[in-house]
């Protein structure tokens, strides 16, 4: 990208500008989501069991996804805008080094946390038996290649850190449509290619995305973009890694508490019965929908708001994060009023059966309303990142845990409904964008939190 590529993110107008960029990473973000429809379709061709082992493993691997691209990937992408928009190629070019250091060794300890107690999570979701020995088997092939998935979104994120969404949304898109392909031939067979059932899924995974890893540094060692990676030369400076760390540590705690507040929710839940589980999990489907929408504005957002940090224009930094949180809110609530309206036209896709049907029409019903507060909290939240100051929309994340927990625990003592359960999910994601809404509203953002290069 070049000098005034970079100026028109300062000075073009907010909107057309946050949707062109935003409509790449959408499409990746869609592509990821089918990947996972891909690979759920395989697997369920094995039979109920292996579902039931990749169900265990499933929020963990999200979760993976989660802190490595959105968490940790929006601090590299705000650091390195923020270095762009103050004029400081130099420190931008060590940012990219630094950056790679802190993927490859979060990969490390995140592939090592799971190759050692992965048994003892799944054990604790309730494994057992023949689910949990398939659960390990797969989640121990998978999570080996945890690294490659930091190295593959810290590297897209470098990319969109110089306002480039295009090159890594191609990139994933491909990588995406490799892993749907190799995932499928290597876990049925095709060929002379021998079925190995839910390893082959998870060997397509590694795969792929090592070989995505292989063109981002091929994109980054030939200076195919804004940035370079020097592989030689390389100082390390504790101020780059906190101006990394500051913000993508903290950021890591917001998936952290998503991931524990769908886990203790859904053990809840699953005391009302398994129509009731059904119908709440056929809801759940479509939140995961919802979060591309959010991601890919939110993603948008950080650069913009990072290089208008970086060259003092703090106005236009909070213009574009309300803008951006105005645009994905609109989005979810057109889905939202659609399922309100017609609940069946989602849960008939996934059941005929008339007392999960029940269920399922009665949480959409309910949680639908919420759904634009959902995405404007989440989409506030990867905008602060370009500011710097993410601890009040992480905090505003922990009042969403914390009110799913405890008011879950008093309706699981009090012989609460899946009504009561599922309205409880709606008055979560409502807290949750209002909390986030007021933290951005009432934290000061300045230059100087902006700029730590200065």
């Amino acid at each position: 990208m070049s000098t005034p590529d970079l100026q028109r993110l300062l000075t073009a107008p907010i909107l057309p500008t946050l949707l062109r960029l935003a409509a790449p990473n959408v499409l990746a973000m869609v592509m990821t989501v089918l990947v996972g429809v891909a690979e759920t379709y395989y697997v369920g061709r094995m039979g109920t069991t292996p579902l039931a082992a990749m169900a265990l493993v499933f929020p963990f691997a999200m979760l993976t996804q989660m802190m490595s691209a959105g968490a940790m990937g929006g601090g590299v992408s705000a650091a390195i805008s923020r270095a762009l928009g103050a004029s400081d190629l130099v420190r931008a070019h060590s940012l990219v080094q630094h950056a790679l250091l802190i993927g490859l060794g979060a990969g490390l300890i995140y592939s090592a946390l799971f190759l050692l107690w992965g048994p003892d999570f799944y054990a604790l979701l309730g494994g057992r038996g023949a689910v949990q020995l398939q659960a390990v088997q797969y989640g121990q092939v998978l999570f080996a290649g945890a690294v490659l998935v930091w190295l593959l979104n810290t590297l897209a994120s470098i990319v969109r850190g110089t306002g480039n969404m295009r090159a890594p949304s191609l990139a994933l898109v491909a990588t995406a449509g490799l892993q749907i392909v190799l995932g499928g031939a290597l876990s049925l067979g095709a060929g002379p290619v021998p079925a190995l059932g839910m390893v082959g899924v998870a060997l397509g995974h590694i795969l792929a995305t090592a070989a995505g890893v292989l063109y981002f540094l091929w994109y980054l060692v030939r200076s195919q973009g804004r940035l370079t990676l020097h592989l030689q030369g390389f100082v390390l400076q504790r101020a780059l890694f906190v101006d990394i760390l500051r913000v993508g540590a903290v950021a890591c705690l917001s998936p952290v508490q998503s991931v524990l507040a769908i886990l203790i929710f859904t053990g809840l839940l699953a005391q009302l019965g398994t129509e009731a589980l059904a119908g709440y999990g056929i809801g759940q489907r479509l939140e995961f929908l919802l979060i591309p929408i959010a991601f890919g504005i939110g993603v948008a957002a950080v650069p913009m708001v990072g290089m208008a940090m970086g060259a003092g224009q703090v106005a236009r930094a909070r213009r574009v994060a309300w803008v951006a949180a105005g645009v994905s809110a609109l989005n979810l609530a057109v889905i939202g009023a659609v399922v309100t309206l017609a609940p069946d036209l989602w849960a008939r896709l996934f059941t005929q059966d008339e007392a999960v049907l029940a269920y399922a029409r009665q949480y959409l019903v309910t949680a639908g309303p919420a759904f634009p507060f959902f995405g404007l909290g989440l989409t506030l939240y990867f905008a602060s990142q370009g500011a710097g100051q993410v601890i009040g929309p992480v905090l505003a994340g922990t009042v969403r845990l914390v009110l799913v927990a405890g008011a879950g625990w008093w309706l699981a003592q009090h012989q609460g409904t899946a009504g009561d359960f599922y309205g409880l999910v709606a008055l979560a994601m409502l807290l949750y964008g209002v909390v986030t809404a007021a933290a951005v509203a009432f934290t000061p953002w300045s230059p100087s939190a902006g700029r730590a290069s200065k």
